[in-house]
């Protein structure tokens, strides 16, 4: 190469930066108060670069400070080396939003340094913009037509793709919806849709069968065919498999884009057993960690769409290992997401170089301040159901601490010194 082609090379690299002498100096974190909360971290380094991430909503800055004592003094461009002496310490569900957050923000951190967009880690971009698809809660009267009053209401936000819940408290008014009384004595469990209508002792009948049904034949007829929908909240283990077959089987004619979580998360032969027996395509995977944790589930065709949260699964990278895992098996990937927009950029980011992509959730539309978390989102954020991917280096956001601060679940400060998480802790493999 000539010494004017070593020179643009050169140039196209942040100068600000020495990506060779780079090292991590520090790791502060922000709670900001929301319907899940959301624990954003920041890795500092020692020319001034940052990068932000965020642990998974609902999750604990915890699950990220205790990996402080591995980062410091490490390059942050070691992004490979640095989460494989994490990842052994991550887990499923909130556990793993340690281990995922940290991997989002030393990309966002890596990105910046050399100028490039996240995506362009992960092999390119598949897309330009990516397709959103909105989370719509329960409403407070689980009627057919207050059903399609809500779900009507995200469709005048331009969305095409919409996924809606149904909770069987939606039966708590049918009389008759449901056979047999809970077993008395027991403890009450942390989350009552989880008991709200079945298992062994108490099943869901045909007319409660017939009301849910009732409910989906409802909005599909507000929204027409043209929109894609999907459904959530029917497993979790409120229902048995054999429920939740003769469900799917009552919802087969409303053109489903998937039925989201049907068994409990952890039991694949279960999901198979469902995916088998159904037409309606069944969505599952937002609980596991790595790509070992989809292995089997994949490999056994217990679902027909892979639905990784990439604040558990492992962050970026390995939502992407995962989702082309996935693709050798025909099998598509949706992405599950309820955080704040950093990490919402991030999935962006994975969404575009996946080529086997679906949708990307967004549970942050009936949140007032959401999107002024961070400055540099598109505006607007999206147009005709999609958002645009970003060409700005790293994640292509950063923090916007006024609007952070606002919003902060106390005790929480606004990234104050975590000194305490400094000393190494026994059994870290230090890389």
């Amino acid at each position: 190469m000539t010494s004017e082609g070593i020179e643009r090379v050169e140039n196209a690299v942040n100068r600000a930066s020495s990506p060779s002498d780079l090292r991590i100096t520090d790791m502060r974190t922000a709670v900001v108060a929301s319907n899940y909360d959301y624990p954003i971290i920041r890795i500092d380094t020692n020319q001034g670069v940052y990068g932000i991430g965020e642990v998974r909503d609902a999750g604990h800055r915890e699950n990220a400070l205790q990996f402080k004592s591995l980062l410091l003094g490490r390059n942050p461009c070691d992004v490979d080396l640095i989460f494989r002496a994490m990842k052994q310490f991550g887990n499923w569900g909130r556990e793993g939003g340690g281990v995922s957050g940290i991997e989002i923000a030393l990309w966002d951190l890596v990105g910046k340094v050399y100028g490039v967009p996240a995506y362009q880690f992960l092999g390119g971009k598949y897309r330009d913009k990516v397709r959103i698809y909105a989370d719509t809660p329960e409403p407070d009267d689980p009627t057919p037509e207050s059903y399609v009053k809500t779900v009507g209401a995200r469709l005048a936000q331009g969305l095409t793709f919409i996924k809606f819940d149904i909770l069987l408290s939606a039966l708590d008014s049918v009389d008759g919806g449901r056979i047999g009384t809970a077993t008395k004595h027991e403890r009450p469990r942390p989350r009552s849709r989880r008991t709200s209508g079945s298992g062994p002792v108490v099943t869901v009948s045909d007319r409660g069968i017939a009301r849910l049904a009732e409910i989906v034949a409802a909005v599909r007829e507000e929204v027409g065919w043209g929109i894609s929908l999907c459904i959530d909240h029917y497993g979790h283990g409120a229902m048995t498999v054999k429920e939740v077959i003769r469900l799917a089987r009552a919802i087969e004619p409303y053109g489903l884009a998937w039925m989201e979580d049907p068994v409990p998360w952890w039991d694949i032969e279960s999901h198979r057993r469902v995916t088998e027996a159904v037409g309606v395509p069944i969505a599952a995977g937002e609980e596991l960690y790595l790509w070992e944790g989809f292995r089997e589930m994949i490999e056994t065709r217990a679902v027909d769409i892979v639905h990784p949260d990439l604040l558990t699964s492992g962050g970026i990278a390995e939502t992407k290992r995962i989702g082309d895992y996935a693709e050798r098996y025909n099998i598509p990937t949706a992405l599950h997401f309820a955080g704040s927009p950093i990490a919402f950029m991030a999935n962006v980011h994975c969404a575009a170089a996946l080529s086997n992509f679906v949708a990307l959730e967004h549970h942050g539309l009936d949140l007032p301040f959401w999107e002024g978390l961070v400055t540099g989102l598109p505006s607007p954020l999206m147009e005709g159901g999609y958002v645009t991917v970003p060409d700005r280096p790293g994640l292509g956001v950063d923090l916007n601490l006024d609007a952070i601060a606002e919003n902060l679940r106390a005790p929480s400060g606004l990234f104050e010194p975590t000194d305490d998480w400094n000393t190494p802790k026994l059994g870290f493999w230090q890389p």
